[in-house]
């Protein structure tokens, strides 16, 4: 395996090839995803039930739902490995600390806290929803989450008027997990939005999926899911949010950004500088997809970028 330097790293160096180069896509995503079907109760995280109500659109969508054998075995979780089969054999060997602790601070709090799961999973009725998830390297699924708003939990910690963005910080446990030099990325992940985009109803604080906790490969115990931007937005094993006046950094902008914008948002029109996301590979079918711009969801989000030049600010 080689290793590259910070400077140099690309995505590509640190996904499998035959996912990334576009002749060759189609193969390697119909490939991984008939191994996520085989992958063995035995090789994933353990999982309590959740009783949650099932929404409507614009919360949720009607079509197929990906079978969780192959959300559960085929992710992007570079903590746990760099291949879309790594997280699901190596995530479920990590023990999740518990009580797990969520802090929410900085200068744009005016109620900084630290709250534990239990505490959060109080603050609004768990729901449902059916989201689209759409990957970058143009490979998309049909996921049943289960948490509420993100907003809900924002709330607790009263932004004020210096909360103009929102950063997420990953748990890390280097003795358990990848260190930076296997990874490629820096640690811990860091991601952000901006507050209105984080205050968006869409905007989800998930704590499971199918009936049941998240594995340890979809992000336990807590994650955000951004269902109309690119994946690497919908941020895994958060413990620590931080409501800034700055745009924060973020992990695949630090590591690349040319090729990762902050924004994100899911655009058939733009791009990515070593293939077409024009169209997509839903996992389980046989033939593409047209992409939709943002995700389907233009008709709940399109308003906050209506002054933004999106080809600028992928």
């Amino acid at each position: 395996m080689i290793i590259r330097k910070q400077p140099d790293l690309r995505y590509s160096d640190v996904t499998p090839q035959d996912v990334y180069l576009n002749r060759r896509r189609f193969l390697g995503v119909s490939a991984a995803a008939a191994a996520a079907l085989a992958v063995p109760r035995s090789a994933q995280a353990a999982t309590t039930k959740l009783n949650a109500a099932k929404t409507q659109p614009p919360f949720s969508v009607s079509e197929k739902e990906t079978p969780f054998s192959t959300i559960s075995g085929y992710n992007n979780f570079y903590e746990f490995g760099t291949g879309k089969e790594d997280p699901a054999q190596l995530a479920p060997k990590w023990r999740v600390p518990d009580p797990w602790q969520v802090r929410i601070e900085g200068p744009g709090a005016d109620k900084p806290q630290t709250m534990d799961l239990n505490a959060i999973m109080k603050l609004a009725p768990l729901e449902e929803r059916i989201y689209r998830h759409r990957c970058v390297e143009a490979w998309s699924i049909v996921v049943p989450w289960i948490g509420f708003s993100l907003s809900a939990l924002l709330k607790v910690a009263a932004p004020n008027s210096k909360a103009k963005y929102v950063a997420f910080t990953s748990y890390y446990d280097g003795k358990a997990m990848l260190s930076q030099g296997e990874a490629g990325i820096r640690f811990p992940y860091v991601e952000g939005l901006r507050l209105d985009e984080a205050m968006n109803s869409l905007t989800m604080l998930c704590m499971g999926l199918y009936g049941q906790t998240l594995p340890n490969q979809n992000g336990a115990p807590l994650r955000i899911v951004v269902p109309w931007k690119y994946g690497f937005k919908s941020i895994k094993s958060i413990n620590k949010i931080s409501l800034v006046e700055n745009q924060p950094p973020t992990t695949w902008n630090i590591a690349n950004s040319r090729e990762y914008g902050f924004y994100s948002n899911v655009n058939p029109e733009v791009d990515h500088p070593r293939w077409s996301q024009a169209t997509e590979n839903r996992l389980g079918e046989l033939s593409r997809r047209k992409t939709l711009k943002f995700n389907g969801y233009g008709d709940q989000v399109a308003g906050m970028y209506a002054f933004m030049d999106l080809r600028k600010n992928y």
